[in-house]
């Protein structure tokens, strides 16, 4: 039963006890009868849980992934006392995509955009007798290829039930902005919208809205350790009108002394508590997190928080979780998040659509600066990789003039609290930029920017500046606050100039690489030869590299450069070519384990820390005596390789390199004898079987070393737990590695071995991958093959199972198992 709670607002989960039928028999709402569905809960993507199939109609840009219709259906009941005197509301955090939702056969309404929440208030349609109330929800994902990755379908964000009284606070109605802060004063404008309901009915206990009534908000402001900074009271006397709903406006001004400024290192975090009372009653209350930060884009200095330069190292992700899905648990991203600001990332692009609210709730706790972004498309529909389908692709930009103002409103007013999101991207590479109305739709939706959010800047993603045949028009571009950069050096001398011609050409505007390449890769694959697969697009590992490390070296260098978001943090599903189904652009696989090319943005953004890194792998499939060129990256001045204990030399490359000081012939710093201008180090060895060794110096004296084995024959499986707890609500998980190891603990990177995950206690097998982005064994279920001896499972508890602890017992095909224990806590 819900809605049992005494607190005068409930918000309670909704993800448990649905039921799921895919196909396209039409469902009647209302009906109670569950024949034909099955039990799931939510969040839920039904696309993974079924084959991949070249012939499917999602194609490459979605993932070979079955689409469709699915219908859910949810059984409940509610307190009866629940909405005597309030309201009940249904709301959804997002669902993939053409959502319609019914109460007791009744339509509540059509949600279409996949990424955006909508809600509906119930309490008119709910029965409150105690009986049986049923939601359905049909989910038409069914036009295909509409996405140019995998969206994924069904239900795929949280859903919740929430109780309130009839005045209470408009969904996100709390909003705190801060026009001006400083180290030394914060100044502090909250608005707090507050719903007011009339109804027709003699009494509610006192907490229904009457003539001449005082509605007061109350806000109190906590610091960072929990204690009360300020507190105001604001009141409002209203002439009531029965029978009618309204909206009422309170305004609050703080000025809050010595603020605790959130940062990338210090990601301090305040809470608003917002209290709303009628004459003297308490009748709502909400907490909003946030945060108070200086943030300016500038056209010389780049972008400045706290008044500090600070270069933006960023990523973009899309939003899937690998063999999560589209329905990705908080835990999974934290995960990846923690790997990544190991990196030296201090920014992430949220490509290309609004993301999951507890992504961005991350990012505010991690330190974690963002980037967040509305659409792929506006009206001109973009090209899906149709690979050997030839039916229609589909797009957002069937729906954007009938959705886009709501759309692009509830992201804004869902997230302008964020003190995370450092500016907003009203757009991806939209063909728009490039015809003569497009800077219309540009100025239109930057407006509503401005008119919720006057203190962000507005981005887009241009990646057709200075392109052939038909370039961004000049128009389009002045529109923007801040000029995003796709693929900067795409085009003719801009692969050597960069952004110095623009620069030269408006030296007012502010510029972002909004996306760039990354290395990218397949987690423990090289390519040798430049014939054998090779391109413009991939490059073998000890090229890639060069490119990428020159339009680093530019941006690091460059003040008027705000910072750069590489493509892509992670490994994505989608926008692949059979045999693949998953993107492998990534410096993570979809795994999240660290492929080679995180180390070499490693050695870079996270300067001074000393760390040496070497590539390839020394289990090679080429003769002995093949001349390999070996890859060191390193933050040291100096490195030396060792071949089986044989030196084969020290190097070094200077970044950044560094000039005279005070007088002529004076250095700060002894200057090192380089030998490259590129951001890493290279050696031309024999491959012989044995080791090979990085040893990285700073001062002239050993700081670091990295070495890589030869591995011998599998002889054990090693588990890791991410996180040795779990709660046991049947929604918590556990993220669980699995590495193949010979008998001196050396990865085998060689081994294929097939695993088998079973669970003893409350919790299963919910999914598990390999990062192998040609691989085509099912990622839902308990088994899958390694790949270069590594594995993932998720373990998701079970409410209906009793237990202190969860068992995760591997067994690994000719080799000993393997156990590790999850605690259950409440």
């Amino acid at each position: 039963m819900y809605l049992t709670g005494k607190d005068v607002r409930q918000k309670e989960t909704f993800n448990l006890n649905w039921f799921f039928y895919l196909g396209e028999e039409e469902k009647t709402p209302g009906d109670k009868d569950t024949a034909g569905y099955r039990p799931v809960k939510l969040p839920h993507d039904w696309s993974l849980e079924y084959p991949f199939d070249e012939a499917a109609r999602s194609c490459g840009s979605g993932g070979y992934v079955r689409t469709g219709t699915g219908w859910y259906k949810k059984i409940f009941r509610v307190n009866p006392d629940a909405v005597k005197d309030g309201r009940a509301v249904l709301h959804f955090e997002g669902a993939y995509m053409l959502a319609q939702v019914w109460l007791n056969g009744q339509s509540l309404g059509r949600h279409v955009y996949g990424y955006t929440p909508f809600e509906w208030d119930i309490t008119d349609l709910l029965k409150t007798d105690g009986s049986e109330n049923v939601v359905d929800v049909k989910v038409d994902n069914s036009a295909q290829p509409n996405s140019r990755w995998y969206s994924g379908s069904g239900i795929t964000r949280n859903v919740w039930i929430c109780g309130m009284k009839d005045i209470h606070v408009a969904p996100y109605g709390v909003w705190i902005r801060q026009p001006e802060v400083s180290e030394e004063q914060a100044q502090i404008h909250m608005e707090t919208r507050v719903c007011v309901n009339h109804r027709n009915r003699a009494s509610y206990e006192g907490t229904a809205p009457e003539e001449n009534d005082e509605i007061t908000v109350e806000t109190g402001i906590y610091a960072p350790d929990g204690s009360l900074c300020m507190q105001e009271r604001t009141a409002q006397s209203q002439q009531i009108a029965a029978g009618v709903r309204e909206e009422l406006l309170f305004c609050q001004d703080f000025l809050l002394e010595s603020p605790v400024l959130w940062d990338t290192e210090n990601p301090a975090l305040y809470k608003a508590v917002t209290k709303i009372y009628k004459d003297g009653l308490l009748l709502d209350e909400v907490c909003t997190v946030t945060g108070f930060r200086n943030v300016r884009f500038d056209s010389t200095q780049g972008f400045l928080l706290n008044g500090v330069r600070v270069k933006l190292n960023g990523v973009c992700v899309h939003h899937d979780g690998g063999c999560a899905g589209a329905a990705v648990h908080p835990q999974i991203w934290e995960r990846r998040l923690e790997k990544l600001k190991a990196m030296g990332v201090n920014a992430v692009r949220m490509s290309h659509n609004p993301p999951d609210p507890a992504l961005l709730d991350l990012c505010d706790r991690m330190g974690l600066m963002v980037m967040d972004e509305a659409f792929d498309e506006w009206r001109i529909m973009k090209g899906k990789e149709l690979g050997s389908n030839t039916h229609e692709s589909r797009g957002y930009s069937e729906w954007f003039d009938s959705c886009h103002e709501e759309d692009m409103r509830l992201m804004l007013l869902r997230d302008r609290n964020h003190p995370s999101i450092i500016i907003w991207s009203i757009g991806n590479e939209v063909p728009d930029q490039t015809v003569p109305e497009g800077y219309l739709t540009a100025r239109q939706l930057k407006s509503i920017c401005k008119e919720l959010d006057p203190e962000r800047l507005v981005t887009q993603a241009n990646d057709q500046i200075c392109a052939e045949p038909r370039a961004a028009a000049e128009e389009f571009l002045n529109e923007l606050d801040v000029v995003g950069y796709n693929y900067v050096d795409r085009w003719r001398t801009r692969a050597e100039t960069l952004y110095d011609d623009d620069k030269r050409t408006h030296p007012d505007w502010c510029v972002i690489g909004t996306e760039n390449g990354s290395l990218g890769g397949v987690r423990g694959e090289y390519l040798l030869d430049m014939k054998e697969k090779a391109g413009w697009w991939k490059m073998p590992y000890y090229s890639a590299p060069v490119k990428i490390g020159k339009l680093l070296h530019f941006t690091m260098t460059h003040d008027y450069v705000a910072g750069d978001f590489m493509w892509t943090g992670v490994d994505y599903l989608g926008e692949a070519h059979w045999p693949a189904r998953s993107s492998s652009a990534g410096v993570l696989d979809t795994c999240g384990f660290e492929k080679d090319s995180y180390y070499f943005y490693q050695s870079i953004w996270k300067r001074p820390e000393p760390m040496a890194h070497l590539l390839p792998h020394w289990n090679l499939e080429v003769e002995e005596g093949t001349i390999i060129p070996v890859l060191g990256y390193t933050s040291c001045e100096s490195a030396e390789l060792f071949l089986n204990g044989k030196s084969y030399g020290r190097k070094a490359y200077a970044y950044p390199a560094y000039g005279m000081t005070e007088r002529y012939g004076h250095f700060d710093k002894a200057p090192v004898p380089v030998n490259t201008d590129d951001l890493f180090l290279s050696w031309d060895v024999p491959y012989i079987p044995g080791y090979i060794e990085l040893v990285g110096y700073m001062d002239g004296r050993e700081a670091v070393r990295h070495t890589v084995r030869t591995a011998g024959e599998p002889a054990a499986v090693k588990l890791h737990c991410y996180r040795s707890e779990m709660k046991g609500d049947g929604l918590d998980i556990a993220q669980i590695e699995a590495e193949i190891l010979d008998e001196h603990g050396n990865l085998c990177v060689q081994a294929d071995t097939k695993l088998t995950f079973t669970v003893q206690g409350p919790g299963y097998a919910a999914a598990v991958d390999n990062g192998n982005p040609e691989g085509m064994e099912s990622l839902r279920g308990s088994c899958i093959h390694a790949f270069h001896g590594r594995a993932y499972v998720i373990i998701q508890s079970d409410e209906t199972k009793n237990g202190d602890t969860c068992t995760v017992c591997l067994e690994a095909e000719g080799l000993p198992g393997a156990a590790v224990t999850v605690s259950i806590i409440p």
